[in-house]
C-alpha cells in the first residue's frame, strides 16, 4: 500500500549505500515508507532505516537475516548474475507483492538500432540461462556485465514453465550522470583530459547514447515502487547526447582547457563514446505515468556537480 493512504509500506532495499540508491533511501523514508537495507554490514544505512546484515550470494544467510520479515516492495539494487537472482527468487516468493530489480542499458549491448530501442528488443522470456558461467570470478563478470543483468532479468521473468509467476520489474537504466559523490570516474574521464588537452579516443564512427540524472533515476526507482506494472521498462531522460555534447557541456565549466577528440580504428575509447547507437525508448514509461526531464537542461547542473567535488 501506498504511502500518505495512512498505511506505512515495509519497504526492502538490497544494497544501495551509495549514489542513486541513498538518494532513493532518503526519498521513500522521507514518504513515510519503514525502509529494511540489506547489505553485507560494510556501511551502514541511513539513521532510521532496519539495518540486516546478510550476504545476498549466500542463501542460509539471506533467510536467516530475513526471519519471517515480509514486504510490499523489494527493490534490489545490486543484482548482477543470475545465480543471485535465484536465490532471490527463492527467498522472496511470497514474502513481497513487488520486486523492483535496478537493470542497465547494457542488456541491449547486441543491439545496433538507428532507432531508440523499446523494452521488447530484449524479451527476458526468451534469454537462456546459464548458471555455470563463472559468475564469481569478477573479471569475467566484469566483461560480461549486459549478460549477468540480461540473465538475471531471465530468472525473475521464469523461463521455465513450471515456476510460478514472480511479480517483478526490471529497470533499464541509462548511463547515469551528475552528483559530487559519482564514483564511477567517468567524467572525471572527460574533465582530466580537457583540463590538460590530452587527447579523447573516439570511435571512427560515433554514436550518440541516452542519459539520466542521478536525481531523475532515483525518483523513477521511487515511482517504479509504487505503480503496479511490471516487466521490463527503459529509464532515460528525454534526448539523446553525443561525446561532443558532453565535452561541449564540461569545457564551457573550463574556460581554459581544451577538447581534442582523436579517432580510432581499434583500441580502448572514453566512457561516453559507442561505435553503435544506444539509445532507449522511454515512452512506456511515459505512458505508465513518470514524467523524464531533458537531458539537454539538466547536463550543465550534472557537469557542475561532478567538477564541484574537485573543489
Amino acid at each position: 500500500m501506498r504511502s500518505g493512504e495512512g498505511v506505512v509500506r515495509e519497504i526492502c532495499v538490497i544494497g544501495g549505500n551509495r549514489y542513486f540508491g541513498k538518494r532513493l533511501i532518503a526519498r521513500l523514508m522521507a514518504a513515510g515508507d519503514r525502509v529494511t537495507v540489506i547489505n553485507r554490514g560494510s556501511s551502514a544505512p541511513p539513521a532510521g532505516a532496519i539495518h540486516l546484515v546478510a550476504d545476498r550470494n549466500d542463501e542460509n544467510s539471506l533467510e536467516k537475516a530475513l526471519g519471517s520479515r515480509t514486504f510490499d516492495v523489494v527493490i534490489d539494487q545490486v543484482c548482477y548474475t543470475p545465480r543471485q537472482a535465484e536465490i532471490a527468487r527463492r527467498v522472496f516468493a511470497g514474502r513481497t507483492r513487488r520486486y523492483v530489480m535496478t537493470s542497465t542499458v547494457e542488456v541491449y549491448e547486441y543491439e545496433d538500432s538507428a532507432a531508440l530501442v523499446r523494452e521488447d528488443a530484449v524479451d527476458p522470456r526468451t534469454v537462456a540461462v546459464d548458471l555455470e558461467l563463472p559468475w564469481d570470478d569478477p573479471e569475467f563478470l566484469d566483461s560480461h556485465y549486459g549478460e549477468g543483468k540480461r540473465q538475471a532479468e531471465a530468472v525473475f521473468a521464469g523461463t521455465r514453465a513450471a515456476e510460478p509467476a514472480f511479480p517483478y520489474v526490471a529497470v533499464r537504466v541509462a548511463h547515469v550522470l551528475g552528483g559530487d559523490d559519482d564514483f564511477t570516474g567517468r567524467l572525471d574521464h572527460y574533465t582530466d583530459r580537457i583540463r590538460t588537452g590530452e587527447p579523447i579516443a573516439v570511435p571512427v564512427v560515433n554514436h550518440s547514447a541516452t542519459y539520466i540524472h542521478v536525481e531523475e533515476i532515483a525518483d523513477f526507482l521511487a515511482w517504479a515502487a509504487g505503480a503496479d506494472f511490471t516487466g521490463p521498462v527503459n529509464a532515460a531522460s528525454h534526448g539523446v547526447l553525443t561525446t561532443e555534447e558532453l565535452c561541449e557541456a564540461v569545457a564551457a565549466r573550463i574556460p581554459e582547457g581544451r577538447t581534442v577528440l582523436r579517432s580510432v580504428e581499434v583500441g580502448e575509447v572514453s566512457p561516453f563514446s559507442f561505435a553503435r547507437s544506444y539509445g532507449m525508448d522511454n515512452s512506456r514509461a511515459t505512458r505508465l505515468g513518470f514524467t523524464f526531464g531533458q537531458s539537454g537542461q539538466w547536463l550543465p547542473r550534472a557537469i557542475a556537480e561532478t567538477l564541484g567535488k574537485d573543489n
